[in-house]
């Protein structure tokens, strides 16, 4: 049977580069933060740099504690609620932000954003269609 869908988004990504990189806008208040950021269905959580946490004048360590762990070790992090932008679909969520400044990674991850989204992927093609959830 046939499927149907229609998104109202559309990011064209060169399929020579690793990973699918996405532009996010992330708030807190009146501050931001733009930023490119990998799609990682692999990753459980939202998780990125330091540095943008503190752009966003976020107390990194005041926020929720949690560990990640990955093949090439474990890591702490701490989440913080904030909205995230991805081509005007704006979701509130919690992000995790890496307590050591040497780990220089930008993640979408599945809860707090995919969970969030409908997407469709043409890899081949280099095409991520997006819509809110709800739309």
């Amino acid at each position: 049977m046939p499927v149907n869908l229609s998104f109202d988004k559309l990011i064209e990504y060169d399929t020579r580069e690793a990973g699918i990189t996405v532009p996010v806008k992330l708030s807190a208040g009146q501050n931001e933060a733009v930023l490119g950021a990998k799609l990682d269905t692999g990753s459980t959580h939202c998780v990125f740099e330091r540095k943008h946490g503190e752009r966003l004048g976020l107390e990194i360590e005041n926020g929720e504690p949690l560990y990640f762990s990955t093949a090439t070790g474990r890591f702490l992090t701490f989440g913080h609620e904030l909205t995230v932008s991805v081509l005007g679909i704006e979701i509130y969520t919690m992000i995790y932000f890496i307590d050591s400044e040497e780990i220089v990674r930008n993640i979408l991850g599945r809860q707090g954003w995919i969970d969030r989204i409908r997407l469709g992927l043409i890899d081949y093609e280099g095409k991520l269609f997006l819509n809110s959830y709800n739309e």
